[in-house]
């Protein structure tokens, strides 16, 4: 809650002739003309002229009449209304011609955050196929997945996550993974300085999850489900020569408890970046890790994303 250092109307009064502010850590100024602007107090002094001090750190301001002006309490700041904010970004080629193509990629977030909660959710798309001809082609991507995840903060910094997943990718051979799962999360920081370049929201979780799968092509010797253990971080920077550029980094290992052979890699590097309006551009890679695909399939899924969007 921020302070003022006059009730409005006594300063009006008293600022022509103030004389002597007393500050909270007991410096004593001599000067004329103090003001109130904002939360800062304007105050010329006899000796260091005119300057500007932060009204939460004046006591009080006597008047060459001797009358004292107490620091008096403000109603609180009022903060905005609590509200959905999201984004949609679609990226999409085709060729026709000697070469058939189609890919298509959406990938779309909600979030919202309270005082002492949190909400996100992502889903995405992928889907792509090339040949000769409509008639000749073949499949190469697809995929679909969603998740989301609550947090509950105790305190500024330390809360509690429980989250969900659900994915399909035909391709690599998988039916579908659905985990459940919760824990602990510290958020270090919070769109915070970050030594004058810019604002940072760094946050690092550690729990516990519960996972189903299926393949369609399946080793008769490996677990439909299983519990794991997840250590998760989530990193965002935005740098000060420009507000409108998002640069994000986010890391996800599941390791299963009996088996850390068995383990659930998921990571992402990229950035956003205002174009016009509302509308962005998104450029990032994904990087999806499984140490015991589908018989026949391979570990590492990379894909390479550049799409225009819509953000609120």
């Amino acid at each position: 809650m921020k302070k003022a250092v006059f009730a409005l109307a006594a300063i009006a009064a008293a600022s022509a002739f103030a004389d002597r502010m007393v500050l909270k850590s007991g410096t004593v100024l001599t000067g004329t003309g103090a003001v109130v602007a904002g939360d800062k107090v304007k105050f010329t002094t006899d000796d260091l002229g005119a300057i500007e001090i932060a009204a939460d750190k004046v006591a009080f301001v006597e008047t060459a009449g001797e009358k004292q002006v107490e620091v008096a309490a403000l109603p609180p700041e009022e903060k905005p209304p609590e509200t959905w904010h999201g984004s949609i970004n679609v990226a999409y080629e085709s060729a026709r011609g000697n070469t058939y193509k189609n890919n298509a990629t959406v990938v779309a977030n909600l979030n919202r955050r309270w005082d002492d909660d949190r909400v996100n959710i992502d889903g995405g798309y992928y889907f792509s196929e090339t040949g000769t001809s409509k008639h000749n082609r073949e499949t190469s991507t697809d995929r679909w997945e969603i998740e989301g995840q609550h947090d509950h903060f105790w305190s500024k910094a330390f809360y509690t996550y429980e989250n969900g997943r659900y994915e399909h990718d035909d391709i690599a051979g998988l039916d579908f993974r659905l985990r459940l799962g919760g824990g602990i999360g510290y958020q270090w920081f919070e769109k915070s300085d970050f030594f004058s370049l810019g604002t940072v929201s760094f946050n690092q979780e550690l729990g516990a999850a519960w996972i189903r799968v299926d393949y369609k092509e399946k080793d008769p010797d490996a677990e439909k489900s299983y519990a794991t253990l997840r250590y998760a971080h989530h990193l965002k920077y935005f740098p000060k020569w420009n507000p409108d550029l998002e640069a994000f980094h986010n890391f996800e290992i599941l390791p299963q408890i009996d088996d850390f052979d068995n383990h659930l890699i998921k990571a992402d590097v990229g950035f956003t970046t205002k174009i016009i309006m509302d509308f962005d551009l998104l450029a990032k890679i994904e990087w999806d890790y499984n140490s015991m695909p589908s018989v026949g399939r391979k570990s590492s899924d990379f894909r390479y994303i550049v799409g225009l969007g819509y953000k609120w």
